[in-house]
């Protein structure tokens, strides 16, 4: 007899390992695909930056509001969008979002004004508003809480992908297509790259499911088991949001800050040409991707996600800290940099285990897209306040500690989030709805 349960509950295991596989190859490969396309869009303003800003004759705080105001956008449309896409479906919204922001990041081509230059990334932002928490969504329709940490660091490796294939061909194309046909480099780089996203955006109407029942690539047995498992996980409410969005505001103040700032701080160094910028830009994501599938695949085996949020939160402000302390040595510095990026690119996989894990149906549609949406209010401030810096003091220096402390706050807000069981597997915070 126990045998025989053991048996059924082995052929279980296979057949639901089996299930997940034929989701995981059929969604993320794409979905990846589509958050390379739209990081490459979302920091290719710092690659333009590196000619726009003095054609143009722009201050670097007037580079640092045009970059972030992209975030005042998207923290005002970002709840909103999450709602529409769980009435509307993610396939319909989904493609909605990435043909309107590859019309208006091709736009950018032709900016020479900074009023045209404010409001264009303004609409960027309100155009890519529920992106990345609609992505976030769509995988708990199709993956229950215990899986998703390592399906989001495999989504996730998207960023260093697209710092590593961005960095190059943004250099690239920097270098190469400037003067072509009387348009500088930086405005070559907005006509090309917003292209892939256009041509994404139109094939995801056609290639994803909104759910699990959509899907008419799983037999029904399959459909039938993915579904239980999906109904099984109650929606919770939990006070702990506002505590996860203020985490995720320090975490993102660390990610943007980099993101945005790498290619001027590998400048600063003494690098002289932007193909060199790119390609020494690509060294640290390069290792980021190595760094969050393993952190990833780790917490997930552990079930223990604290400790794997907390070392790569303290590895990125150290690292941010040495870099800034050892910036005209380039070899230390970048080095730094790239302790600093593999620490980063941990980060949201790992996070992202735990408000998922307490929100489902139109809950998760709103709380995830508010986590996010209050969190990449560090979109326009870390930007924002490294320009504003730099402006000042001549140096980015300053700002580097600043968003070090930001990374550390945000990981003892993790840390010390109450929870009854001495793992991850569920934060047990506040009164269940």
């Amino acid at each position: 007899m126990a045998h025989s349960f053991s048996a059924n509950l082995e052929q279980e295991e296979q057949l639901e390992e089996r299930a997940y596989s034929i989701v995981t190859w059929r969604l993320v490969p794409f979905l990846c695909l589509c958050f390379v396309i739209a990081f490459l869009d979302r920091v290719n303003i710092a690659f333009a930056k590196l000619q726009m800003v003095s054609e143009l004759g722009w201050s670097e705080q007037i580079y640092g509001f045009g970059a972030g105001i992209f975030f005042l956008a998207y923290f005002v449309c970002e709840v909103p969008s999450n709602l529409i896409m769980h009435r509307v479906g993610a396939r319909r919204w989904i493609a909605r979002i990435m043909i309107s922001w590859a019309v208006l990041t091709g736009l950018m081509a032709f900016v020479h004004t900074t009023t045209a230059f404010y409001v264009l990334r303004f609409l960027i932002g309100a155009a890519e508003a529920g992106f990345f928490p609609g992505i976030i969504l769509y995988l708990t329709y199709w993956y229950p809480a215990r899986r998703r940490s390592r399906v989001i660091a495999t989504f996730m490796t998207a960023i260093p992908i697209a710092g590593v294939c961005g960095g190059i061909l943004s250099g690239w194309i920097l270098s190469t297509f400037h003067g072509a046909a009387g348009l500088a480099g930086w405005q070559w780089l907005f006509v090309l790259e917003c292209v892939p996203s256009l041509i994404v955006g139109i094939a995801a109407l056609f290639y994803l499911d909104d759910s699990i029942r959509d899907a008419k690539w799983l037999d029904d047995g399959t459909r039938a088991r993915l579904m239980a498992n999906i109904e099984a996980e109650a929606a919770l409410r939990r006070p702990a949001v506002w505590l996860l969005a203020l985490a995720y505001f320090g975490a993102a103040m660390g990610q943007y800050g980099f993101g945005f700032w790498l290619p001027s701080i590998i400048k600063n160094m003494g690098v002289g040409s932007a193909l060199n910028v790119g390609v020494l830009s690509a060294i640290p994501y390069a290792f980021g991707i190595v760094a969050m599938l393993a952190v990833g695949r780790s917490a997930d085996r552990s079930g223990e996600h604290r400790w794997h949020y907390l070392l790569p939160c303290a590895a990125a402000a150290l690292g941010l800290a040495v870099s800034a302390l050892y910036s005209r040595q380039q070899v230390v510095s970048l080095a730094a940099l790239t302790v600093a990026c593999m620490g980063l690119q941990c980060l949201a996989p790992v996070f992202w285990r735990i408000p998922t894990s307490l929100l489902g149906g139109v809950a998760a549609a709103a709380g995830i897209a508010l986590v996010n949406s209050i969190g990449n209010l560090a979109g326009f401030v870390s930007p924002y306040m490294i320009g504003w810096i730099v402006d000042h003091t001549g140096s980015a220096s300053v700002a580097l500690y600043a968003i070090a402390a930001f990374l550390l706050l945000s990981a003892g807000i993790v840390v010390l989030l109450p929870n009854n069981s001495g793992r991850d597997r569920q934060l047990n915070i506040g009164p269940t709805q």
